[in-house]
């Protein structure tokens, strides 16, 4: 199980995470990148690579 988590102060809305997440983990809320299927992610640490800003952390529980 993982837990993942977007810093909103950090998230720069390139939606990157957004786009690139294979099991659609993420999506935009008030013009920030949210985790709101975090139960989904599968720890592929594909938002992590693809954010440029740190934003996104991942945290194998």
């Amino acid at each position: 199980m993982y837990l993942v988590s977007v810093d909103a102060s950090k998230c720069e809305a390139c939606e990157e995470c957004v786009n690139n997440c294979p099991v659609s983990v993420f999506v935009m809320k008030d013009g920030k990148a949210f985790a709101e299927q975090a139960d989904l992610c599968e720890g592929c640490q594909t938002c992590t690579s693809v954010c440029s800003s740190g934003a996104v952390t991942l945290t194998e529980m």
